[in-house]
């Protein structure tokens, strides 16, 4: 899979790609990501690609100039066009069903944004997909690109070192609810122990342990996934 960044600042990224799963996943080319400096589009002798809105107010404008023409670049460099995402707070909301979507393509090519935002006309003329982390404002969209990159690439094959755990996360396609609670030794810490069920070898009787402490878990967290969850179900059922 191929990953495309377009950004002001692309040292933000250096450290980022060198390490942990993404790292072991580019040298096993896996995964491709190409960070692109936007001011290299820049049409003025000081690389400028912002500038005062019109009509007042404050901050900088991202100009349209430069990410047009980036994209209309930077999009024929692979073997495909990528799906085109920017990330803004006004966009649809990460969530793992995304996520799973986003993972099914060959290629995304990512704009990331600073200051007041961009243009408008950079989205009336790419028409480019808007994603968000949620209902908050982050200084620019590099965090908001390193969260789907690292999202996505536990869903492509090879990457994980046991595919299962991407399916039985929370949220993930085996279990949309809370994932159970977890252990490892020792078996006590500080009068603290481990499930018993858990030290006891039947696998059914786990399972059934790990389904009801989902489900237990969720309900006094996230109550608004068990709806969402029944609805999933009843959806299956027809």
């Amino acid at each position: 899979m191929r990953f495309d960044v377009l950004t002001l600042f692309p040292e933000i990224f250096t450290g980022y790609l060198g390490e942990s799963l993404l790292n072991k996943a580019i040298d096993k080319q896996l995964v491709e990501a190409h960070v692109h400096n936007l001011r290299d589009w820049a049409n003025d002798k000081h690389n400028r690609v912002d500038d005062r809105p019109f009509g007042g107010g404050p901050g900088m404008v991202i100009r349209v100039q430069p990410v047009v023409e980036a994209i209309e670049q930077i999009q024929p460099l692979g073997e495909m066009p990528g799906r085109l995402i920017l990330l803004s707070p006004q966009g649809r909301t990460l969530n793992q069903p995304l996520v799973e979507e986003l993972a099914q393509q060959q290629r995304l090519t990512m704009i990331c944004g600073r200051y007041e935002g961009f243009d408008q006309r950079v989205i009336d003329l790419l028409q480019p997909e808007e994603i968000s982390l949620g209902d908050f404002v982050l200084n620019g969209g590099e965090v908001a690109a390193m969260a789907i990159i690292d999202s996505v690439i536990r869903l492509i094959p090879g990457v994980l070192g046991d595919e299962q755990s991407a399916v039985d996360d929370s949220f993930s396609e085996g279990n949309r609810l809370l994932e159970f609670p977890q252990y490892t030794r020792p078996r006590e810490y500080r009068g603290l122990n481990v499930p018993e069920v858990l030290l006891g070898g039947n696998h059914q009787e786990i399972l059934a342990w790990r389904k009801q402490q989902s489900l237990e878990k969720t309900k006094m967290r996230r109550a608004d996934l068990l709806d969402q969850h029944s609805d999933d179900a009843h959806d299956n059922k027809r």
